[in-house]
């Protein structure tokens, strides 16, 4: 960190120059699900973790009027009048702090101009939320130097707001949360529906995390992924016309819906079986977890991977390799495929001792089958967005 931090400075000085202002960092993580995959947007409940990759951001008022945004990531520089911010395409990751700016000035903050400089090592479109770490951090970052105070929760719900009608994408608020409030050596229980969370110990000398990145990248907005939602809010609507009070898929038990699924046509069936038994899943796994039975955690996470490749069909083949493989490799405590889906990463549990037998067969199987090598990141659980002293 020490390097990049020294690195992200000088080249703050040689795109922006010295103009004797002092320069702040802030960071913030990316994150892994351990379980409940689109629950978020259903109103339901998550078990994330803050991940040892994370975006940093080089900052300072630059006494203009003007937001300009470069990335040691990416070859493009954006400048903007804050007064006429929109959305454009071709900005690609700068359409991110572009959104927080112009969302915080519609909801009448007032924010002075400045220079960022973002570097992150959070493998873009792997399903680690780079997205949602590049929202959060730009929020505490501008709220910061114009000097706004805002609730602490105001963050995840205004950086989900940005993603869903600034950037077009409708998901749910995980990822801007656990972002936001995650502590180190932590699992974060959320209720997606009132906020309430729960910091829930993960940590442990004997187990680690481990993500396998298929590669494969995933494009969400043209995806599937807006799909499944209206899919899960017809299956509701159908719903509620036999089971009173109910407003979001979290609020059907599984004894209600299988009483009641044969009133759904087939495909909005399986979406919402998936998403009532996942909330089932992510609570009981809680318990498990605090109780440290952790080898009934790990087979909740297969349980939740199997829901997600037949019914909720967000997986690929790809995906579904990886989490077979891992099946036969001694030591494994559970694996599922994390985030939206279409691609991406494996999260694993695995016992420390297990580790490198885990990387050398899970690579050489996957490159057998499809020539092509995964990466591994064995992730430390750590702390929400914050500014780094320098």
């Amino acid at each position: 960190m020490e390097k990049r931090l020294k690195v992200l400075k000088n080249e703050f000085y040689k795109h922006f120059g010295d103009d004797g202002q002092k320069i702040r960092i802030f960071l913030a993580p990316g994150r892994v699900n351990l379980i409940g995959e689109h629950t978020d947007y259903n109103g339901g409940f998550v078990l994330p973790v803050a991940i040892d990759r994370n975006i940093i951001v080089a900052a300072s008022p630059n006494r203009e009027n003007v937001l300009r945004l470069q990335s040691l990531n990416f070859d493009n520089t954006a400048i903007y009048n804050l007064n006429e911010i929109k959305y454009e395409a071709k900005d690609r990751w700068a359409n991110y702090p572009k959104g927080v700016a112009k969302l915080l000035q519609e909801k009448g903050y007032r924010i002075q101009g400045m220079d960022l400089l973002f570097e992150g090592n959070i493998p873009i479109g792997s399903g680690l939320s780079s997205s949602a770490a590049i929202e959060v951090v730009s929020c505490l970052t501008i709220t910061t130097l114009s000097d706004i105070e805002i609730d602490k929760k105001e963050i995840p719900i205004l950086c989900q707001k940005v993603e869903n009608e600034f950037i077009g994408m409708r998901c749910g608020i995980m990822d801007q949360f656990v972002i936001t409030f995650a502590k180190q050596g932590m699992a974060l229980f959320l209720d997606c529906r009132n906020l309430e969370y729960e910091h829930i110990p993960v940590s442990s000398s004997d187990v680690a995390i481990i993500i396998t990145d298929t590669r494969k990248k995933r494009k969400l907005i043209d995806s599937e992924y807006n799909t499944r939602r209206r899919q899960c809010e017809e299956g509701v609507k159908i719903l509620k016309q036999y089971i009173t009070g109910i407003k979001q898929l979290r609020d059907i038990t599984p004894e209600q819906f299988e009483r009641y699924k044969n009133k759904l046509p087939s495909t909005v069936c399986k979406r919402c079986e998936h998403i009532v038994y996942e909330n089932d899943r992510v609570i009981r796994a809680k318990e498990l977890l605090k109780n440290n039975k952790i080898q009934e955690f790990g087979n909740l996470m297969y349980e939740s991977h199997e829901s997600l490749n037949k019914l909720f069909q967000v997986s690929c083949f790809k995906l579904d390799t990886i989490v077979k493989i891992t099946e036969n490799i001694k030591g494994v405590i559970g694996s599922k495929m994390t985030g939206a889906g279409f691609g991406g990463c494996v999260v694993s549990l695995v016992n420390k001792e297990s580790r490198d037998t885990f990387v050398e067969n899970v690579s050489e199987k996957y490159q057998k089958k499809f020539k092509i090598k995964p990466d591994f990141y064995i992730c430390n659980v750590e702390d929400g967005v914050k500014e780094i002293n320098n």
